[in-house]
C-alpha cells in the first residue's frame, strides 16, 4: 500500500499547486476588494460567483466524473476518443442555450441593470467553464497532475493581474472583477483545446454517451444538493438579512475555504483515479480505510491551524474594519469542511458501485434539512446560524452516505480515531481562545503551542499503529540525515 500511498501525495501535491493558487487569489485580492468595493457591494459579488459555480457543475451533466469512471473500464476503453468527442459537443451545445436562454429571460426577471450586467458576465464565465472542468477532469484520468497545474496557474495569473488593472487601474468594481473571470476562464480553455483536440476521434458516439450520461446525470442531483449545502445559505441570507451579511460571511467562507481548496479539492483530484485503478485489487478496502483516517488527521490539524489565527487573517488582509467581524465564523465553518472531505472519501463504494442516485438521495435529503435550518436559525443567529446549520447538515450527509456506502462496499473505517483526533481538535482550540487575550506575545504562543500538541496528544491517546511509528521514526532519521 505505501507505493499508492506516495502516488497519491505526489498527485495531491502537483494538484495543490493550481488550487492553492486558485484559493491565494481570492485571499491575495481582499486588501483591493475591501478598499475598492464596499461590503454590499462584495455580498452581491459573492452572490454572482456562488450562482456561476451552481450553474458550471449543474450544466457540467456529470461528464467529468463519467469519463473518468469509464476510463479504466475495460467495456468502455476502446470508446475514449469517441466519447470524449460527444460530451465535449454535447457540452458545447449546453454552453451555448445557456447564453442565448440568459440573453432571452434575464431581462425579464432582474430589473436592476447594474446586477443584469453582472450576470451576462457570470453566465459567459459558466459557458467556458463546463468545458475546462471537463478538460481537466480529461487530465486527471489520464494522471497528467502537472499539465493539470500548469494550465490553472496560467489562468490564475491572468486573472490576477487583469483584476488589479480593472478594479484598482480602471475602477470598474464587481463588473472588472467579473471582466478578469471571463478572459482568464478562455485563457485556460484555448490551451486546453488543442491538447484535448489530439485525444478526440471526431465521431459522434451514442453508446458511451448514454452510458456517461446515465452515470453522471443523478451526479448532476447531487452536485446540486451538495453546492445547497455549501452554499445555499448566501440566498438565504441575503433574502432574511441583507447584502452586508452576505459580504461577512462570504469572507469567512473565503478564509475558511483555503482548508477546502488547498487540501480537500486537491486531495480529491488525485484519490479518485486512483481509488478507481485499485477497486477490486488486494488490499483495496484497507487503502479506503487508511486514506479517511489519514485525511482526516490532515484536515483537523491543518483546521486547527487556521482556526486559531483566523483573526489575525482577517484583520491583515481586509483593510476595512467593516469586514472584520467575519473571522468569528471561520472556525464553525472549517467544521463544516472536515464531515464533507470525510464525506467525500466513504462515498467511494457508491460510486465504484455505479449508485449514484443514492448518492443524490442521501445529499437531497441533507439540503433539505440545510434549508430548514437555515430558515430556523438565520432570523434569530444570522450569519452564525448559517454556520451551525452547514455543521448539523454535513453531519447528518456524512452519516447517511457512510450507511449507504458500507452496504455497497464495507470499508473497516477507523472512527474511533476520527473521534478521537475531533475531540482532540476541539480542546486545542478552545483552551488558548478562552485562555487568553487576543493580539498578545503569550496568546500566539499559546495558540502556536496548541498547534504543535495535536500528534503528541493522538500518540498519548494511542492513535498511532507500531508500522506508523516506525515509518514515521525512519522519515525523522531520514530527515536529519
Amino acid at each position: 500500500m505505501l507505493p499508492v500511498l506516495k502516488r497519491t501525495i505526489t498527485h495531491t501535491a502537483v494538484y495543490s499547486l493550481g488550487n492553492i493558487a486558485a484559493k491565494l487569489i481570492g485571499v491575495i485580492l481582499l486588501p483591493v476588494y475591501t478598499t475598492h468595493i464596499s461590503l454590499a457591494d462584495y455580498g452581491v459579488l459573492g452572490i454572482v460567483e456562488v450562482t456561476v459555480f451552481i450553474l458550471s457543475q449543474v450544466l457540467m451533466l456529470g461528464q467529468g466524473q463519467a469519463y473518468m469512471r469509464f476510463y479504466n473500464a475495460g467495456e468502455y476503453k476502446p470508446f475514449r476518443e469517441r466519447l470524449l468527442f460527444s460530451a465535449a459537443v454535447v457540452l458545447i451545445g449546453t454552453g451555448l442555450l445557456l447564453q442565448a436562454a440568459g440573453h432571452a429571460v434575464l431581462p425579464h426577471i432582474v430589473g436592476d441593470t447594474a446586477l443584469l450586467q453582472y450576470l451576462y458576465l457570470g453566465f459567459m464565465v459558466v459557458g467556458f467553464r463546463i468545458l475546462t472542468t471537463f478538460f481537466l477532469s480529461v487530465l486527471r484520468s489520464q494522471e497528467r497532475p502537472v499539465l493539470y497545474a500548469v494550465s490553472a496557474l496560467i489562468k490564475i495569473s491572468v486573472t490576477l493581474v487583469l483584476t488589479i488593472i480593472f478594479v484598482v487601474s480602471m475602477n470598474l468594481g464587481v463588473t472588472g472583477i467579473l471582466r478578469a473571470m471571463v478572459i482568464g476562464d478562455a485563457v485556460m480553455f484555448f490551451i486546453l483545446l488543442p491538447v484535448m483536440a489530439k485525444r478526440m476521434k471526431a465521431s459522434f458516439s451514442i453508446r458511451p454517451l448514454k452510458a456517461a450520461m446515465l452515470f453522471g446525470m443523478p451526479l448532476v442531483i447531487n452536485s446540486l444538493a451538495g453546492m445547497i449545502l455549501n452554499m445555499g445559505d448566501r440566498y438565504l441570507l441575503k433574502i432574511l438579512v441583507d447584502y452586508q451579511e452576505v459580504g461577512l460571511y462570504n469572507l469567512g467562507y473565503k478564509i475558511a475555504g483555503v482548508l477546502n481548496m488547498v487540501l480537500i479539492q486537491s486531495f480529491l483530484l488525485s484519490i479518485r483515479p486512483i481509488s478507481y485503478s485499485l477497486y477490486g485489487k488486494d488490499g483495496d478496502t484497507r487503502f479506503y480505510s487508511k486514506i479517511l483516517t489519514y485525511f482526516v488527521f490532515v484536515l483537523v490539524w491543518s483546521g486547527l491551524a487556521v482556526s486559531l489565527f483566523s483573526r489575525e487573517v482577517v484583520h491583515f488582509f481586509a483593510r476595512s474594519p467593516d469586514f472584520w467581524p467575519a473571522y468569528n465564523i471561520v472556525p464553525l465553518i472549517i467544521v463544516g469542511y472536515i464531515f464533507s472531505g470525510a464525506r467525500s472519501v466513504v462515498n467511494i463504494g457508491l460510486l465504484l458501485k455505479h449508485r449514484t442516485r443514492s448518492l443524490a438521495l442521501v445529499t437531497g435529503a441533507a439540503a433539505v434539512v440545510n434549508i430548514a435550518l437555515n430558515l430556523l436559525l438565520i432570523p434569530q443567529y444570522g450569519m452564525y446560524g448559517a454556520a451551525i446549520a452547514t455543521i448539523l447538515s454535513f453531519i447528518i450527509l456524512y452519516v447517511l452516505t457512510h450507511v449507504l456506502a458500507q452496504r455497497a462496499l464495507p470499508v473497516p473505517y477507523e472512527h474511533k480515531k476520527l473521534l478521537i483526533m475531533l475531540a482532540a481538535g476541539a480542546v486545542l482550540y478552545l483552551v488558548p481562545v478562552y485562555a487568553c487575550s487576543q493580539g498578545t506575545a503569550v496568546c500566539y504562543i499559546a495558540k502556536i503551542t496548541a498547534i504543535s500538541m495535536f500528534p503528541v496528544i493522538l500518540y498519548i491517546a494511542g492513535f498511532y499503529e507500531p508500522v506508523e511509528l516506525e515509518r514515521m521514526k525512519a522519515l525523522v532519521k531520514k530527515f536529519v540525515s
